[in-house]
């Protein structure tokens, strides 16, 4: 292979080496997730909840990086669930307002061993993730400005 393809080769893609960690991060999380009947997505926006109680669909959008099209169908099956409400805002309809059931608060008690058992699997030191989580942040907030501009 000529020296030009060099930066062609799957080994070379941080693209990959991302995807392919989260995958494998997922996959860490499932039976974690599975004791508390609930998807990775799921999770997460449970996590935002847990932090605020009360958002709006377009800010947890904005915090998941989720749009409203993937969010939605999401938020309807954890209200079926009986883990949220979703209720229009009375002063602008166009706002849905998602609040935690007193069920989806109780899940918080039983998620609390989450991060430290991903930590211990993970099979890296507290500082080598900060740093790792630090320089992830840098980029997705780099590339998140980018494809904003556009």
């Amino acid at each position: 292979m000529s020296d030009r393809y060099e930066q062609l080769k799957l080994e070379h893609q941080l693209c990959f080496t991302i995807y392919a960690t989260s995958r494998e991060i997922t996959k860490v999380y499932k039976p974690l997730l599975d004791e508390l009947n609930v998807t990775y997505p799921q999770y997460l926006a449970l996590l935002v909840l847990w932090e605020e109680e009360e958002v709006s669909v377009k800010q947890m959008g904005e915090r998941l990086y989720l749009d409203s099209g993937t969010l939605t169908p999401m938020l309807k099956r954890m209200e079926q669930q009986g883990l949220l409400t979703r209720q229009r805002s009375l002063e602008d309809e166009r706002v849905v307002t998602v609040r935690l059931t007193e069920e989806g608060k109780q899940l918080k008690d039983k998620a609390c061993h989450i991060p430290d058992a991903v930590f211990s699997m993970s099979n890296q030191s507290p500082q080598q993730l900060s740093h790792l989580k630090q320089t992830l942040n840098d980029l997705l907030a780099a590339l998140h400005t980018y494809n904003s501009a556009k």
